[in-house]
């Protein structure tokens, strides 16, 4: 029976040795959350150039703008997609398997990016409605990514590394806010290469050449690309053998299908005791006993993923208005239209550069040594002390000789921020829920951080304008600070151990009577 347990199909996938087939699944995950956070950071540079080419007003003094209520929505839309879609898509996962709806989320998701850059029209109501609607759909389709992904990354890696690669397929987000920063740059480029056209201060007519259409479509449309070219990787993929055993009930089909991953020979009973060791009390999402077991895990993983989200995507899709406030963009009628979208984009490239990307690398080296937890905690104590530097000497930071203080500052926020709470809260929900629950749960746990989302895209700008920049700040600072005091009561640490042992699937009686049988 020793011999039994250890050719067991999970404990086989615990204590696997670190293979080909796990970089190939963080490359096909990963690529769907590429064009997540490509479509939805990219949004943020666009938005004022729509603003000049829909919504210029004659004789002006300053270039157009879209009307606050427009700018939210465009920038907003696609959240509520992702609310949804991540509910929808996270049930759809422990019902009918992992594997049979993540194609579909990734056809969504590129014809719907696809059909954002070829908004039809001229007018800039059916411009912005027909834009809105497909930015929707996309986020609908975004949104099933987030469970899918996140939990067949957990289910597929060994214990040891768990945290390491389920945090590679979430950095690929921090890749699509560099792509979308760098994509925009090139583009605008070359239109400026190739469309010369005078500022706005300079001839406000001329300012913003008609090829300025193109720029922002073609920049929507090319961030689908490298996720279309992983779509036939994603659906020849085999279902994960944690469900297909221990939801599924087919002990042969994930044998064998593990066998042909792992490259070991497996047999069926394997499976078979995989399920008897494992409890058969399947109680339901909202039964007493998944209160009493798992309440409080989603407690934890809901409430400090929706704060963390009003925080991160406020100030990432607002970082021109931040970078316009203390002066380190040039002011908008000093340059084109493409001009100003190409300094947006230099700077959103040049913080993901620096500080986005560098705090998902810092992730992945140390999660699985660190854990997640004290990953969690010091990420939203670096948060608070870093915006609170911002916020208190506010006026310091906005005169001419301390503009790249604050960009630094700014900067080790986002740092911190994705070596802390933006990663962790994406992987922890993937660890601790039953197999039959784990798809479902990280999808609420998900949509509760895009509610989060919601608040901070349609309530910064509108908060900046009715308290001032530095209040924003501190109150980034609170809600900050909150989500370490609640990571510090509720979030517990999943380093080290089995899937079923955090999930309390595992039933050390059974194991016994199991070995003795």
């Amino acid at each position: 029976m020793a011999n039994q347990e250890q050719s067991s199909v999970l404990t086989s996938l615990d204590n696997q040795k670190t293979r080909w087939f796990h970089f190939t699944t963080v490359i096909i995950s990963g690529m769907g959350f590429f064009t997540d956070s490509y479509d939805l950071f990219v949004i943020s540079l666009i938005t004022k150039l729509l603003g000049r080419i829909y919504y210029q007003k004659p004789g002006s003094s300053s270039p157009g703008s879209l009307p606050d209520g427009i700018s939210a929505t465009v920038s907003g839309v696609a959240f509520a997609g992702t609310f949804l879609g991540q509910i929808f898509f996270g049930c759809l996962g422990d019902k009918l398997g992992r594997k049979r709806v993540y194609g579909l989320t990734l056809v969504i998701m590129t014809v719907c990016s696809i059909c954002s850059g070829l908004s039809l029209g001229t007018d800039p109501k059916f411009v912005m409605t027909t834009l809105c609607f497909f930015r929707f759909w996309l986020g609908f389709g975004i949104g099933g990514d987030y469970p899918l992904s996140a939990t067949i990354m957990s289910e597929y890696a060994n214990k040891r590394t768990r945290g390491a690669f389920i945090a590679a397929v979430f950095g690929m987000q921090g890749v699509g806010i560099l792509a979308a920063g760098g994509v925009s740059l090139l583009v605008s480029y070359i239109f400026e290469l190739h469309f010369p056209s005078p500022a706005y201060m300079v001839d406000p007519a001329t300012s913003t050449v008609p090829q300025a259409d193109y720029v922002w479509r073609i920049i929507l449309m090319l961030g689908a690309i490298p996720a279309l070219l992983t779509y036939y990787w994603r659906v020849k993929m085999p279902e994960t053998a944690r469900y297909t055993a221990l939801v599924g009930k087919d002990a042969e089909k994930a044998a064998s299908d593990m066998s042909k991953v792992l490259n070991v020979d497996i047999d069926a009973s394997s499976a078979k005791y995989d399920q008897a060791r494992v409890s058969s009390d399947e109680f339901g999402l909202f039964s007493t006993k998944f209160l009493r077991r798992h309440g409080l895990h989603l407690l934890a993983t809901t409430t400090t993923w929706f704060l963390l989200d009003i925080a991160f995507y406020s100030q990432n899709l607002f970082q021109k208005d931040i970078f316009t406030t203390i002066g380190w963009l040039p002011p908008p009628k000093t340059m084109n239209a493409i001009q100003e979208l190409f300094m947006i984009s230099k700077a959103q490239f040049l913080i993901a550069l620096c500080g986005t990307v560098p705090g998902y690398i810092a992730t992945i080296f140390t999660i699985d040594r660190l854990g997640r937890y004290k990953i969690q905690v010091f990420g939203f104590l670096m948060m608070t002390i870093f915006l609170t530097a911002l916020a208190l000497p506010y006026h310091h930071w906005t005169l001419p000789n301390n503009r790249i203080g604050f960009v630094v500052l700014y900067t080790l926020t986002f740092f911190f921020c994705n070596f802390g709470p933006n990663a962790t809260t994406f992987i922890v929900p993937a660890e601790i829920f039953p197999a039959r629950l784990r798809s479902t749960c990280h999808g609420i746990s998900a949509a509760s951080g895009k509610a989060g989302a919601m608040v901070g895209s349609f309530g910064f700008a509108a908060l900046v304008k009715a308290v001032g920049m530095k209040k924003t700040l501190m109150i980034m600072a609170g809600i900050s600070l909150a989500g370490m005091l609640l990571s510090l009561v509720l979030v517990p640490e999943p380093k080290g151990k089995s899937l079923e042992d955090l999930s309390g699937e595992a039933e050390p009686e059974k194991i016994k009577e199991t070995i003795v049988v």
